[in-house]
């Protein structure tokens, strides 16, 4: 696999040299040092305990996988990059199959009977949208029931739906999967044109075939909160002149542990719902292992355990253990198995399996296949008692620890990834929170909805959102100082400012016109009135929509007082 690690420790790196925001590393492979020595990831898996054998092991030959995270306004610049460094014909984009659930299969043929749009989909409705819902089970709603029995026209397109369910509908390109051949990918797969994209050439198998036919498939992602991170250090080096390395930030800063027991978290990757924010008051976060184990529990399934982990962590609750070779591997977690890698050592420690020998466990657990896990609980009741533990004791720790706890634990590797985003994202947050939310609006300004969110977060934390105005605001959302000189960021409490309203978060504003606007006023200074405005413009940009849309959103108001209708020369 050398090969492999050195061609994604090659684009990782490049990424880094570019400025481009990539994560810590997410899945097994933060488990790996040698992905950590290589620079593909930035977590010690030393540090945080995580084990390669749950990455790779020789009991279970796969192919390494990496999941990597670019910003994702810059995600394609690196693919770029590797299709000219490996070559265009070696590098190409992965399909993937879109199939008919039960709603579009039904919507489909409904069309194809020629019934009425509103009429179809209002059947539509009747189906659950839940994923992985299937038409038959759908049938045993009695409205739906009702429909398919009474109406000889649903009756035939319901019938014809139940056989087209689950079949192909259409090709599209994968959100993130990349083949690197060693010869032309032709050599080794049928390609095609990709749909509505002439110029993209993909795969015309889907990743799984690929994969079995030996090829590498590497998944390029792109992250919104990166764009965020990134945009806040660059707004941070354009103001005070100084580079901040995320990888160098303190992982005990007070002021953003303050944060998350407050439960600010708007704009913090992982952490900003409802019911996170909730427990984040009670927990009282006071360690980055605390965020890992809320990333991890906070799913359908352990969540029922998070009462118990804040009272155990409180000192609230007594905290047990099966046996006392069982407290070195859950006392991090107050007695609760969280992560698969306490299941991996459980094995180990107590029934002699290799770390490879306990993720084919785990894996057998998972996927509760009665056979296979009949197999594995002999296996490691046999292995307890060569130890010396009693064989009761052994089926205790399987069936009430070991079964349970690998149902729904969570891969150590891929919560500690996501704990790290947690921990940077509140970090600047908390030390820079005028320019993290310039920058978190600005990734948002499409979106009205969040827009609106953040406003009142900005508000709530003391910051002035200012109108967007035709003289000082730029393309995005902008972090406006009272002094350019930083305070101690590491002793001070961070100082607040004021955010600028972005000329491309306006409605009817398009980001050709906002470019135009800006490098018109760069070259001859700010404008003088609505006259001066229309005049430098170029009359391709200046239309009655553009005007209209300026004067309504305020960016006009330095310029003409709207109330009095009377222009305002500077």
């Amino acid at each position: 696999f050398s090969g492999y690690f050195l061609i994604v420790a090659d684009f990782v790196n490049e990424a880094k040299r570019r400025g481009i925001s990539v994560g810590p590393g997410r899945g097994s492979a933060a488990g790996s040092i040698v992905s950590y020595c290589l620079g593909i990831t930035t977590l010690d898996p030393l540090t945080h305990g995580l084990f390669f054998e749950r990455f790779l092991n020789p009991e279970r030959i796969s192919m390494p996988d990496f999941d990597i995270d670019f910003a994702d306004t810059r995600r394609d610049e690196i693919l770029d990059y590797v299709r000219k460094k490996y070559g265009e014909d070696n590098v190409v984009q992965i399909c993937t199959f879109g199939t008919l659930a039960a709603r579009a299969a039904v919507k489909d043929v409904g069309r194809a009977y020629g019934v009425p749009f509103l009429e179809m989909n209002n059947l539509a409705k009747l189906i659950p949208d839940r994923p992985g819902t299937k038409l038959g089970d759908a049938l045993k709603i009695d409205e739906l029931k009702a429909a398919y029995e009474q109406n000889e026209t649903y009756r035939r397109i319901i019938d014809s739906a139940l056989k087209l369910e689950g079949k192909t509908r259409h090709v599209s390109v994968h959100a993130c999967g990349v083949i690197i051949t060693e010869k032309p990918a032709s050599n080794y797969t049928a390609l095609q044109r990709a749909p509505k994209d002439d110029k993209t050439i993909i795969t015309q198998y889907s990743a799984k075939p690929l994969e079995a036919l030996g090829l590498l498939k590497i998944d390029f992602l792109g992250l919104m909160n990166l764009t965020v991170i990134q945009t806040t250090l660059e707004i941070i080096e354009r103001l005070y002149g100084k580079k901040i390395d995320l990888a160098k930030i303190p992982m005990d800063d007070a002021e953003t542990f303050r944060l998350l027991q407050r439960g600010d978290t708007t704009g913090v990757f992982q952490l900003e719902s409802g019911g996170m924010r909730r427990y984040l008051k009670q927990l009282k976060p006071t360690q980055f292992g605390d965020i890992t184990a809320m990333v991890s529990l906070y799913r359908p399934g352990p969540m029922e355990w998070i009462p118990s982990f804040i009272k155990r962590k409180l000192r609230q609750e007594e905290v047990k253990y099966q046996h006392e070779a069982l407290q070195s591997i859950l006392e991090p977690t107050y007695g609760i198995g969280v992560y698969q890698e306490q299941v991996l050592q459980i094995a180990q420690v107590f029934a002699g399996f290799t770390l490879g020998e306990a993720d084919i466990l785990r894996r057998a657990i998972g996927k509760k296949i009665k056979k296979e896990l009949m197999s594995q609980r002999e296996k490691f009741i046999v292995g307890a008692t060569k130890k010396g533990y009693e064989k009761k004791l052994a089926e205790e720790i399987f069936d009430d620890v070991i079964t349970p706890f690998a149902g729904y634990g969570f891969n150590k590797s891929h919560a500690t990834g996501y704990a790290r985003l947690a921990y940077e994202t509140a970090y600047l947050k908390a030390r820079y929170p005028t320019e993290f939310m310039a920058a978190l609006l600005s990734s948002d300004a499409q979106r009205t909805d969040r827009v609106m969110i953040e406003i009142e977060e900005c508000r709530a934390m003391g910051l002035a959102v200012l109108p967007p105005d035709i003289n000082e605001s730029l393309r995005h959302f902008t972090a406006i100082m009272d002094t350019i000189k930083p305070a101690n960021q590491q002793t001070s409490k961070p100082r607040l400012g004021s955010i600028r309203f972005g000329l491309t978060a306006i409605k009817g504003v398009g980001e050709s016109s906002v470019q135009q606007i800006i490098a018109t006023r760069e070259a001859g200074g700010t404008f003088s009135s609505i006259e001066d405005f229309a005049r430098r413009l170029p009359a391709k940009v200046l239309n009655k929509k553009l005007l209209e849309s300026l004067a309504k959103s305020g960016a006009l108001d330095s310029l003409c007082d709207r109330r009095k209708g009377k222009t305002t020369r500077r």
